[in-house]
Order: structure tokens, then C-alpha cells, then sequence
């Protein structure tokens, strides 16, 4: 009895050791189907990436060759492509052949990015351009789809806050992000109606009272004469507007006649008539706004407004 239960304690041991022997060896094996199949992986992208489907054309031009065909590109962009062959300053430009999506595929995903830093505007900057900055072909379509579909980046923030954009990567582009600012003198309608808080009635009366002014904001604190446009909602949007000094046009007060100038919203008809009766009774010498206050042709709140305003000399 006692030595049945000692080869039975034998044979269980036996049969661990060969069950633990077979346990090892499919694990070496594993293993070593894992190394196999890294190894044809990797054989397989390097036989990709070395055998293009067609080799790519490269350029090299002169500075004013380069000057003119890729005037559209970023200076830093350019500067980039500088190199000097045999002392002199040429561009190298390369034109990729096109390739199987599975060779690209593969390719974009074994070769390392090169991430670029350059001033860009988030509402118009192209999707291989946001590749360049570093986002992947996916993030630059879906900004890309954001913006098709009416999607405006107003502020730095807005471009901040795109499910797409890392923070990360925000803190590395804010310095070279560039939203110009919304000129109130060549906006259009449509472009007031997309400014927070404004909506159609507002970007019509916008439109509207730069008409009655004689057709230019002098500054943009304007905004608040118009009627209901009060300073919240000025505060709403003063950061994105302004008032570029090359595109104010001077008003003619010394020159329209009182049925023009009443239409001014700083004039109005009493005031029109008192300006060219002023006119006509003193020189050009004393034709100023402040003097028109002094002589009680205009209200000194409205002459404080009118005096703010960009005026043709006399």
C-alpha cells in the first residue's frame, strides 16, 4: 500500500515536470514567433519605405526664380529651403511622385514628423500646413471640417479649446498664432453677423450707421451711438475689431450741403443749417468743430463725438 502511494506521488510529479517542460517550450516559442513576426514587420516597412512606387523630382532654382513661383509660402518656409551649392544661395524644392495609399500609409507612419513652428491664422491656414505645425492628416481635416461647416476661430482661446488641439500643442503655437482683427471699415454684413452678440439685426444697423457717418468708423467706440448697441456689448467684441487708419474716409463738413450733413448722427438738420450758415459767414481759417461749439451750432456732446472724428481739411 505504502509503495503504491509512493509511485503514485512519483508519477504526479512527473507529470507536472512534463506539463511545466511543455509550458516553457511553447513559451520559447511564442517568443520566438513574436521576434519572427517583428522581424518580417520590419523587413516588410524598410523593403516600403526603400522601394517607392516612383522616385521623387527634386528642384534646385535661383533666388528669383524662387522669389516668384513661391512667393505664397511663409518666409520661414523659404528660409528653410535655402541651401548654398558652390557658394551661391539656391531652393530646393521637392516634388513627391504620387504612391500606393499603402506605401504612404506606411511611410507617414515610420517616419519620424518634422514639426514646424511659423505665424499662421486657424481660419485659413491650408490642411498640409497644419500638418506642418504637427498636427496628424486627421486632426488637420477635422479643424478643416470645423471651418466648412462655418466654424470661426475669433480668438487664440477658440483655437485652444478644439477637441483636436493638445494642450501641449497650443502652448507650443500660441506665439505664432495670428487672427487678424475685423476691420469695421471693409466688413461686410456677413462678416458683423459672425461677431458674438450681434446677429443680423445688429451687422445691418453696423453697416447702416457707417453709411450715415460718410461711410467710414472713425474709431470703433462708434459702435456704442448706435441705438441699443450698449457697452456690454461692446466689451463682447472690442478685442476683435478695429479701425486700420488707412481705411478711414475724411467727411466733407466743410463741403455738403445741409441736406448731406443732416444725415450725420453727430449733426442732425438744426445743426446742418447752423454749419453752413457758419460757413458762409466766416473764413476758412475759423472752420474748425471746436469753433462751431463755441458759436452754439453744435451740442458740445455731440461736438466732443464729431471732434473724434477723421475730418477733411477745410
Amino acid at each position: 500500500m505504502e509503495n503504491g502511494r509512493r509511485s503514485s506521488g512519483k508519477e504526479e510529479r512527473s507529470g507536472l515536470k512534463s506539463s511545466f517542460a511543455a509550458g516553457v517550450a511553447a513559451l520559447v516559442f511564442l517568443i520566438i514567433g513574436y521576434q519572427s513576426a517583428l522581424f518580417i514587420h520590419k523587413a516588410s516597412v524598410l523593403k516600403i519605405l526603400g522601394n517607392k512606387d516612383a522616385p521623387d523630382t527634386v528642384f534646385v532654382i535661383d533666388r528669383t526664380l524662387a522669389e516668384r513661383i513661391l512667393k505664397p509660402l511663409p518666409a520661414e518656409r523659404l528660409e528653410t529651403m535655402r541651401k548654398t551649392l558652390q557658394g551661391k544661395d539656391v531652393y530646393v524644392v521637392k516634388k513627391e511622385s504620387p504612391h500606393s495609399p499603402q506605401a504612404r500609409a506606411v511611410r507617414e507612419k515610420a517616419t519620424p514628423k518634422s514639426v514646424e513652428n511659423f505665424r499662421f491664422d486657424p481660419n485659413t491656414v491650408a490642411v498640409p500646413d497644419l500638418v506642418r505645425l504637427g498636427f496628424t492628416e486627421r486632426q488637420a481635416a477635422a479643424i478643416d471640417n470645423y471651418r466648412k461647416k462655418g466654424g470661426v476661430f475669433r480668438r487664440k482661446s477658440d483655437f485652444a479649446e478644439s477637441f483636436v488641439v493638445a494642450d501641449s500643442v497650443y502652448a507650443r503655437l500660441e506665439p505664432y498664432i495670428d487672427i487678424p482683427l475685423l476691420d469695421l471699415n471693409l466688413a461686410d454684413s456677413a462678416a458683423f453677423d459672425r461677431l458674438p452678440g450681434i446677429g443680423g439685426y445688429f451687422a445691418a444697423r453696423m453697416v447702416e450707421f457707417r453709411r450715415l457717418l460718410g461711410g467710414s468708423y472713425s474709431y470703433k467706440e462708434q459702435l456704442m451711438d448706435i441705438w441699443r448697441f450698449d457697452r456690454e456689448k461692446f466689451d463682447a467684441l472690442s478685442d476683435l475689431v478695429a479701425v486700420g487708419d488707412g481705411n478711414v474716409r475724411p467727411y466733407p463738413l466743410w463741403t455738403l450741403p445741409a441736406d448731406s450733413l443732416k444725415l450725420h448722427p453727430y449733426i442732425g438738420s438744426y445743426a446742418a443749417r447752423g454749419i453752413v450758415i457758419y460757413r458762409e459767414n466766416n473764413p476758412r481759417s475759423a472752420w474748425t468743430v471746436e469753433a462751431l461749439a463755441e458759436a452754439g451750432v453744435l451740442k458740445p456732446e455731440m461736438a466732443a463725438k464729431l471732434s473724434r472724428c477723421r475730418i477733411l481739411s477745410p
